[in-house]
């Protein structure tokens, strides 16, 4: 239960605000949350809820944008978990609320970003494969020599097709075992 209060205050977080459907079929009472010198704001809540969520949700809905990002964080920080983690869960959690475009959802999108991944690199290929580093991202020869440590890394993230198969065809040149994610 701690997880799905979790995962629900982290994605009304993460998202920017909507208005409420007024089409809601549940039972809901109102309460006025007062937002720091700004007009107070009906927000509706389903009767089940206890004084303690009503309370705490009142008060987080009172928070600016920067402090709800710095309560996110030191939720994220404090409890070990990540926003990311429970975006699956939202999604499921909310069937249906794509609407009328959850048809074009379906239909397979072309990836046009590309990371590239170096996997392995074997002893006799690291200076030569540092050397093909420097030359791809412009590091210097100690964080070069850092990136292809502790592998896998990404070495380019968010890089056309091209590109990618460009760099890993350079990296396997070398002898380093290289994937396009």
């Amino acid at each position: 239960m701690a997880a799905t209060t979790l995962s629900s205050a982290f994605t009304l977080l993460s998202r920017p605000y909507s208005s409420p459907s007024p089409s809601a079929s549940l039972p809901r009472s109102s309460v006025a949350v007062p937002r720091r010198g700004r007009r107070a704001v009906a927000v509706a809540s389903t009767a089940t809820e206890s004084p303690k969520i009503l309370e705490l949700g009142d008060a987080i809905a009172g928070l600016t944008l920067e402090e709800a990002r710095s309560l996110v964080d030191h939720l994220q920080e404090r409890l070990g978990v990540s926003a990311a983690a429970f975006a699956p869960a939202a999604v499921v959690a909310m069937p249906g609320a794509g609407g009328a475009g959850a048809a074009e959802e379906e239909a397979p999108v072309e990836k046009t970003e590309f990371d590239v991944v170096i996997d392995e690199v074997p002893s006799s290929a690291r200076i030569a494969t540092i050397k093909v580093v420097r030359a791809l991202t412009s590091l210097a020869l100690k964080e070069a020599k850092d990136l292809i440590e502790g592998l896998p890394k990404k070495l380019k993230e968010g890089i056309s097709k091209d590109e990618a198969e460009d760099a890993k065809k350079q990296l396997e040149e070398v002898g380093a075992k290289v994937s396009i994610v």
